[in-house]
């Protein structure tokens, strides 16, 4: 989100940052927000000079009946409704005019930097890195859901009957899998300096609007019904929104946290055949990491948050690359974001496991989150934010890229603690 008085004087520049996103029908909304803001500050201007002439008014009264001039009194009690009258209906227009520039502003994306690749869709993200040397083995892997099937690990058909498409019952060795990965995500994470927490798994509507744009809360949030809470589309929501109207001392910064929580999606649209089985589902888990910084300090936390995960990655051999997302595939309120994609060897191609986006002051202006300086004045924070792993779509890579001849996979060093000491699961 975007701040007025930035708007009124650069509409340039906000209506050039909106053609490079693509979204030439939102250009109209910023001539229509200056004008409408105009109007607002000039109704303000109004009633405060109203307001100030009442309470002159309302001296000058008490003097007149002090005086013993009661005709005169009332004249200019007279006045004094009248003044009532439009001090109203200014107070309606100001509230009526809020409302709609609150609209728009919250529909104007936030200016994206300067690297940001130029172009109209996810086709057009750049690739800026490979970690890991992607390998194809000689022997066929199986589709991922039909690997856990041999474990005896997944049961799709029960999960149907019980929920309907969308979700899994995982067991056995791959459950613990599941489990073993998320943990040992957590311990990198600490081992980094992280504070590790669990936030609540729903949370209000304001919290909703501050933390995502309009379309992404549509396409992903499912509303409890008849209470204002949301299921979390991921553990970002809550953990931003933990800091909502807070002032932190800049002493405090950064705030470093990894967060577990279930994550509830509704997934719309119709997917591809490769994002059948667990890829794409109304309900994973995931660990996070988030960051509330100084604004001069962010873009070298979103430098730390990817390469991150390329380590996380890595260090289970899972070649990886980096895709830097390009000015159409970001959402309204990302200044900058690029994906880790992991090394599909059945598909022969990278697929998406991470995104690690860097916000700027958007949520912050949205939830209020001030930083109260040495010199006592208050600025708004910066917030980060990166998948560290999100199983059950992080085991698909794990399994494929593990995968021995013999149908066995294999436990690479660092998660064998989590998995009882097991070098391989057959």
């Amino acid at each position: 989100m975007l701040d007025i008085k930035f708007v009124r004087e650069n509409p340039d520049l906000v209506k050039e940052n909106i053609k490079k996103k693509f979204q030439e029908h939102k250009l109209p909304l910023v001539d229509e927000v200056i004008t409408l803001d105009t109007e607002n500050r000039a109704a303000m201007n109004e009633a405060s000079a109203l307001r100030a002439d009442r309470n002159r008014l309302s001296k000058q009264i008490g003097m007149l009946m002090g005086q013993g001039k009661k005709e005169e009194a009332e004249q200019v009690k007279a006045q004094v409704a009248a003044q009532a009258e439009r001090l109203k209906e200014l107070e309606e227009k100001e509230d009526q005019l809020a409302k709609r520039i609150q609209e728009i502003m919250f529909t104007l994306p936030q200016m994206i930097d300067p690297s940001v690749p130029i172009g109209p869709d996810d086709s057009h993200n750049v690739e800026v890195a490979k970690f890991g040397e992607p390998k194809v083995p000689d022997f066929e892997i199986p589709y991922h859901t039909e690997i856990m099937e041999r474990f005896g690990g997944i049961d799709l058909e029960a999960a149907r009957r019980v929920s309907g498409n969308g979700f899994y019952y995982l067991l056995g060795d791959i459950a613990r899998l599941h489990e073993a990965v998320l943990a040992y995500a957590r311990d990198f994470m600490i081992n980094k300096g992280f504070t590790y927490a669990i936030p609540p798994f729903m949370i209000h509507g304001n919290v909703v609007q501050g933390v995502m744009s309009f379309p992404e809360m549509e396409a992903m949030m499912y509303k409890i019904e008849g209470e204002d809470l949301y299921l979390i589309g991921t553990s970002e929501h809550s953990m931003i929104g933990r800091y909502i109207d807070q002032i932190l001392p800049e002493s405090q910064l950064p705030q470093t946290l990894t967060s577990y929580s279930p994550c509830f999606r509704k997934e719309k649209g119709a997917h591809g055949l490769e994002e059948r089985g667990v890829y794409r589902i109304h309900q994973f888990e995931k660990q996070e990491m988030i960051v509330v910084c100084k604004p001069e300090e962010s873009m070298d936390w979103y430098e730390k948050l990817w390469r991150y995960s390329v380590e996380l990655f890595q260090s289970l051999d899972i070649p990886v690359r980096q895709l830097e997302c390009c000015s159409g595939d970001l959402a309204d309120l990302k200044v900058k974001s690029c994906d880790i994609e992991a090394w599909s060897p059945r598909q022969k191609k990278y697929f998406e496991v991470c995104s690690c986006s860097n916000l700027g002051d958007a949520q912050a202006r949205r939830l209020k989150i001030r930083v109260k300086g040495e010199d006592g004045k208050n600025y708004l924070a910066h917030t980060l934010n990166n998948t560290c792993v999100a199983p059950p779509r992080m085991l698909i890579a794990f399994l494929e890229n593990n995968l021995q001849a013999d149908g066995s996979v294999k436990i690479p060093e660092a998660l064998r603690p989590y998995m009882g000491g097991k070098t391989e699961i057959r």
